[in-house]
């Protein structure tokens, strides 16, 4: 093990793919000598030059349209857009043709294509560069959606998502990048996609989250264990595949369900396991599930009110404290 930051990690990642296969290149804005927007890519165009870190103009739709074919001619492209919040400029490269190529083809191609963006809000970006958009790419068949929430986890599984035939959506959250952590130094460390985490065991409330409400989740649990409640918390990891057997194991140990998560509530991930389980096992349930998001609003520009917007780990307790049939 060694200590790497979520940055470092993504970096490390993409470093030992590249050295393993020479098919893997990444294709972006500023990933080359600038290093990327967000520092993920340093040192990556000193290594390996450019014509396997491709600096491209600031055209999304060219990114993952140059990346699709890429894919779909032998190469495993990680294509990297600067902000989630501009996935709608490329929506229908990743909607109509990344994700319906192999279908549309019969299954006569593999799309061994990652797109790594980052989201999520807590830097002021205001409401056009703090968004969580990842539960739209989770209703398209074809694509598989992966949040980590700490370096160990980052690494893994974006190692599995590069060797991956599928395409993968990767999202890190921009908070994370400094989250400091333990990561294994074997090239074949690999975190399988579709397998959650129980990040911290509890019998009385199982806490599912992913990405960087992981952390205040794991927070507020220490917080509710002064209160007498031992919270197990699940870490999701990939939203779709979706783990759902981890998830109804827990409650089935707990009895009670809370979905915590940094996007929109309606239509939202929380929304869908909430779903799954009132269809499944809604007889293990000892209360109604709560689920807690965003708040149903642009994220705001002042950061008391973009603080006001996310969960935290305070609200998150204080949500939880308010519910009834504790007893």
């Amino acid at each position: 093990m060694a200590e790497r930051t979520y940055r470092e990690a993504i970096i490390e990642a993409m470093a030992e793919e590249m050295r393993r296969d020479d098919r893997v290149v990444l294709i972006g804005e500023d990933v080359g000598r600038f290093g990327g927007a967000m520092g993920a890519s340093k040192g990556l165009f000193d290594e390996f030059g450019p014509e396997r870190v491709i600096d491209t103009p600031i055209s999304e739709s060219a990114i993952v349209g140059s990346a699709l074919g890429m894919a779909l001619t032998g190469q495993r492209p990680v294509a990297e857009l600067m902000f989630i919040d501009f996935v709608g400029v490329c929506m229908d490269q990743i909607a109509n043709q990344v994700a319906k190529v192999r279908y549309m083809l019969g299954g006569q191609v593999t799309v061994p294509l990652v797109i790594r963006t980052q989201g999520g809000a807590g830097k002021g970006y205001a409401a056009q560069h703090s968004q969580s958009l990842e539960a739209w790419f989770t209703h398209i068949p074809g694509l598989k959606v992966v949040m980590p929430s700490k370096p160990g986890d980052a690494k893994g599984l974006l190692k599995s998502a590069i060797r991956d035939d599928n395409p993968v959506m990767f999202i890190e959250h921009k908070l994370l990048y400094n989250l400091k952590g333990e990561v294994p130094e074997d090239p074949e460390y690999l975190i399988p996609l579709g397998v959650a985490e129980v990040k911290r065991e509890g019998s009385h409330l199982t806490l599912v989250s992913y990405s960087r409400q992981v952390l205040n989740c794991l927070e507020a649990a220490e917080e509710l264990s002064q209160h007498g409640i031992e919270a197990e918390v699940i870490d999701l990891r990939t939203l779709r595949p979706l783990d759902f057997a981890t998830i109804a194991g827990s409650i089935q140990k707990t009895g009670r369900l809370v979905t915590v998560e940094e996007g929109y509530p309606q239509c939202g991930i929380g929304a869908e396991i909430t779903a799954r389980v009132c269809e499944q096992c809604m007889d293990l349930l000892d209360m109604p599930p709560i689920r807690i998001a965003a708040r149903d609003s642009p994220i705001p520009f002042a950061r008391v009110l973009e603080q006001a917007t996310i969960p935290s780990p305070q609200s998150i307790v204080q949500r939880i404290l308010s519910a009834r049939k504790w007893k």
